[in-house]
């Protein structure tokens, strides 16, 4: 019986210790794909990684932005949704998955159409979370969430019926203004950006 014991135990062990090194060398892979912009091949690796260890904080925040430089939404947000999971004060975790969510929003699939509206409050939430968590000084943050607040007006503005729906889009508008103009502040010779408030401004008087 003590035989059986010790070899199941050194069994046990040599497999515990070959999983942990293909493991890493599949995150050691997707790491190196990752540095060298080869993002497929990085998705590839880091599901490998993924699968042996599904509590790698490193892995999921490669994973999750290698799935968005991939353009799948879908998976980015899957992957940062289970980084901010382990690491709650993650900014760029809400950052991304907040990006990837208003891409989603912007150019739905079919399936997602009727989803749109929570795409679009999803990532403000998560462009919001990123700012409280790192401060307004990170400009491309608000640069982000001013964006998301603009399309998710002009998505509400198409929907209007009742006068209080355009009392909410005005506000809606109002409030991607406010981030813009913050942006400004910092960065006051911002074209696209003075672009965008002066568009602003125009849909805002339009439902005047």
């Amino acid at each position: 019986m003590d035989y059986f014991k010790k070899t199941f135990l050194l069994l046990f062990v040599i497999s515990a210790s070959t999983s942990s090194f293909a493991q890493g060398n599949y995150e050691k892979m997707g790491k190196q794909a990752w540095m060298n912009g080869d993002y497929k091949t990085a998705v590839v690796q880091l599901e490998k990684a993924d699968n042996a260890d599904q509590n790698n904080a490193n892995v999921l925040k490669m994973l999750g932005y290698s799935y968005f430089q991939c353009a799948d939404f879908e998976n980015s947000i899957s992957a940062y949704s289970r980084l901010i999971a382990l690491k709650p004060t993650d900014y760029s975790a809400y950052y991304y998955r907040g990006k990837a969510r208003l891409n989603i929003a912007n150019a739905p699939k079919e399936s997602l159409n009727q989803m749109r509206e929570s795409f679009y409050t999803s990532a403000i939430k998560d462009f919001s979370k990123a700012i409280e968590i790192n401060g307004e000084e990170d400009v491309q943050i608000l640069q982000n969430r001013g964006l998301a607040y603009k399309d998710y007006a002009i998505f509400k503005s198409y929907k209007i019926k009742k006068t209080p729906e355009k009392v909410a889009c005005v506000a809606i508008f109002n409030s991607s203004m406010a981030d813009f103009q913050k942006v400004l502040t910092v960065q006051p010779l911002r074209k696209d950006i003075i672009s965008w408030v002066d568009y602003i401004k125009a849909q805002v008087a339009s439902l005047k």
